[in-house]
């Protein structure tokens, strides 16, 4: 049986192989995939070449994160086969993948994440960005009161906003660079939403903000991010800006002001959690959420697998007219 997968080849050169799959052993399953969507921020940065493994040869991780790379994450499909040992009852489920963008896939069934009844493909597509979000949001721990701000509308920034939208926090206010993205926050019902060059109009910032989450995946956004944060507030930085840098100006206020920075990354608990939480119970949060938000009202583009380069393209050069992109099989 072979199987089409999308290649990054080169910066800003996407290329779909056709490819033979291995026989499916006795421990293993055979996934027909529906759908898979694109990352607009991390694999945007395998597409342009601004993944910095890709060009570090002393790091670990640069023997598998090379030119040519199948990249991706959020893969959906079907249980089609199933081997020798697998009980047959596996077949025809709805399943998630951490997979490349490929067409079909054998693994072992516990690499894959069983969907809830009655969710379509497109919802689960949004899993891993909505575990984001989870994360995202306990380790931020916003409070009864807080004053909230959130750098970037993208996918994972409206999940998140969505989330502290829950919350019993006084004020939650959002940017981002484009009006598509910004109607939808306010679709959320956030109490404002800016353009980050327009941010300081707001009402709320002239008392700053208890926790800012950066989102935007913009390094520069972390000068405003502490500039619009209070006394003793928070900055959670979910973003990986990958080979992109810019100067942070740590020589003002921040200096004085006792603000709390803050990594988050969802392939890990924070240690404070984790003798309560696991991988597990958040995956589990995060179906309940994404039944509650519906993300997919936020898939704005369907791309066949065949014009998989012409999807990246359109994120690339007119991130303005996109929110998710999907590929289908």
């Amino acid at each position: 049986m072979n199987r089409k997968t999308v290649y990054f080849t080169a910066p800003y050169q996407v290329e779909l192989r056709e490819e033979s799959l291995p026989a499916i052993g006795a421990d293993e399953v055979l996934v027909e995939t529906v759908c898979s969507a694109i990352s607009a921020g991390t694999e945007m940065l395998v597409y342009r070449g601004q993944f910095p493994q890709l060009t570090d040869v002393h790091d670990q991780f640069s023997s598998d994160l090379k030119y040519p790379i199948a990249y991706g994450y959020a893969c959906v499909g079907i249980i089609r086969e199933t081997g020798a040992n697998v009980d047959r009852s596996f077949r025809d489920k709805l399943v998630f993948g951490f997979q490349p963008h490929t067409s079909g896939f054998i693994c072992q069934p516990s690499d894959l994440i069983l969907a809830p009844d009655s969710f379509s493909a497109e919802t689960c597509s949004f899993l891993p960005n909505m575990e984001t979000a989870v994360n995202l949001v306990q380790d931020a721990a916003p409070i009864l009161g807080e004053r909230v701000l959130v750098f970037g509308q993208g996918v994972v920034g409206l999940l998140t906003a969505s989330l502290l939208y829950e919350f019993p926090i006084e004020v939650l206010v959002t940017a981002d660079c484009f009006d598509l993205r910004r109607n939808a926050s306010l679709e959320i019902g956030v109490n404002e939403t800016f353009d980050p060059k327009n941010i300081y109009q707001s009402i709320y910032a002239e008392e700053k903000f208890d926790l800012v989450l950066e989102l935007s995946g913009n390094p520069t956004a972390l000068n405003e991010a502490i500039a619009l944060t209070r006394y003793n507030g928070k900055i959670v930085i979910g973003s990986w800006y990958g080979g992109k840098v810019a100067p942070l100006d740590l020589g003002g206020m921040f200096h004085r002001s006792r603000i709390k920075m803050i990594s988050s990354q969802v392939s890990t608990i924070a240690p404070e959690l984790s003798g309560r939480w696991d991988k597990a119970r958040r995956f589990e949060l995060a179906w309940k959420t994404l039944k509650r938000v519906q993300p997919q009202k936020w898939i704005t583009h369907r791309f066949p697998i065949e014009e998989a380069s012409k999807a990246y393209e359109l994120v690339d050069k007119n991130p303005h007219e996109t929110i998710q992109v999907l590929l289908e099989y």
